[in-house]
């Protein structure tokens, strides 16, 4: 009896997590006010961290290159890292300026370090970041800068799959990125809350900035610490769902496993980071207590396994382990048919097509965090693992060919 009340205890504990994500997730139905359209104005410095990038580089470059937006108002910088590849020479030739690294950089955010603090006194109001796979949208830095004319400080723009239809799981990140889009960042830009900051399709102001000192994270989760740290200092990270990249998604299931065990490891080490700064938080208390909630998130559905195995061993002493097993395969067939039924529903804000097998085996996509959790509490990632990037996207999408712009910045080697 003893060990079943610990059992329901860690429950209800655990449920603190659900309840909150419940019901800061309850405001997706609602469309959020549009920004106003307004005149160029805002400067921006685009920011490409790259690392072995040659095969699609030259297509984000492209799509930036040909925004809708004054060519005069915005850069385009590449940061190559550790590269092995022409991913320079191809990101020069498409038009890029090229920032070379002063000191060694062990990942994506000693690049953006150095790249922040030498381009923060030249003038930009605002930094864009993007992985070197991104496909921007033509509209991208009008929309930007329609939020931050509107008092943004930070942005997030909503992130698509240019792959969903190259396998199931590929579908499945078009599909969890809709999720992440509909009842993380559209339903907490209803409450006033920060929307879901991932490393790519994000942009600062200068001033969030100098306030921090420049760009300072230290793990591989770069995304989510920067997120804790704009929590800390009062920010909210405002969505932008008509600022829009696209991202290639991995299509075989050992990869997914790899890329999405470091974002375990990074939120768990962000976590350990951040979380004390969290609570010691006198601005903005609520957005720092959802913060701390998403940072612990991981351990939370790390522990939940806890409870189960002390119900079925509680089960086990009573006899009634054939019973507790029957209900647990119910909640979880009906735990299944729920989340097929929302995959499917997804598919329509996602605005992409997936293959029938992404919306069946979804359920089984978001079930696999649980082991990747388990296996990242008592084992962190804390290194950098290359994941190919092949896909380019169809140069039609912006409607505009290339122009010849070579520049070069930073350390000449």
């Amino acid at each position: 009896m003893l060990m079943q009340n610990f059992a329901v205890m860690l429950s209800v504990l655990f449920k603190v997590f659900t309840l909150w994500f419940l019901a800061t997730g309850l405001l997706f139905w609602k469309k959020p006010a549009p920004y106003a359209r307004r005149a160029p104005k805002t400067r921006f410095a685009c920011l490409i961290p790259a690392r072995n990038e040659e095969a699609v580089i030259a297509a984000l470059v492209e799509s930036l290159r040909a925004q809708r937006y004054p060519g005069a108002l915005y850069d385009i910088y590449v940061i190559p890292n550790n590269c092995t590849d022409a991913t320079e020479d191809r990101a020069r030739e498409a038009g890029a300026k090229i920032f070379r690294c002063f000191d060694p950089v062990c990942c994506k955010g000693d690049a953006l370090h150095e790249a922040v603090s030498w381009l923060l006194p030249r003038g930009y109001d605002a930094f864009c970041l993007f992985d070197a796979d991104n496909i921007a949208d033509p509209d991208f830095l009008a929309r930007m800068n329609d939020a931050f004319l509107s008092g943004a400080r930070v942005a997030k723009a909503r992130l698509r799959v240019k792959n969903p239809l190259d396998s199931w799981v590929s579908g499945c990140y078009a599909l969890y990125f809709a999720c992440n889009d509909t009842f993380f960042s559209r339903s907490r830009a209803n409450w006033g809350l920060s929307a879901k900051l991932v490393g790519t399709g994000m942009a600062v102001h200068r001033e969030v900035l100098v306030r921090m000192g420049g760009w300072n994270t230290e793990t591989i989760a770069e995304d989510a610490e920067f997120s804790a740290q704009c929590a800390v200092l009062g920010e909210r990270v405002w969505w932008v769902p008509d600022a829009v990249t696209y991202d290639e998604a991995p299509t075989s299931l050992r990869v997914s496993l790899t890329q999405r065990r470091r974002w375990c490891s990074g939120i768990m080490s962000t976590a350990e980071r951040m979380v004390p700064r969290l609570l010691r938080a006198k601005a903005a208390r609520v957005r720092a207590a959802d913060a701390c909630l998403f940072l612990c998130a991981p351990f939370a559905q790390a522990f939940s396994v806890v409870p189960a195995l002390l119900f079925a061993l509680a089960a086990a002493a009573q006899g009634t382990l054939a019973a507790w097993g029957a209900g647990t395969l119910l909640s979880l067939a009906a735990a299944y048919g729920g989340s097929v039924l929302l995959a499917a529903a997804l598919r329509f804000p996602a605005g992409q097509r997936v293959r029938v097998s992404s919306t069946l085996l979804f359920p089984l996509f978001m079930a696999s965090f649980l082991p990747l959790q388990i296996v990242s509490l008592l084992r962190r990632t804390t290194g950098w693992q290359p994941i190919a990037h092949t896909r380019g996207f169809d140069a039609a999408l912006t409607g505009q060919s290339v122009q010849e712009n070579v520049f070069e910045l930073g350390k000449i080697a």
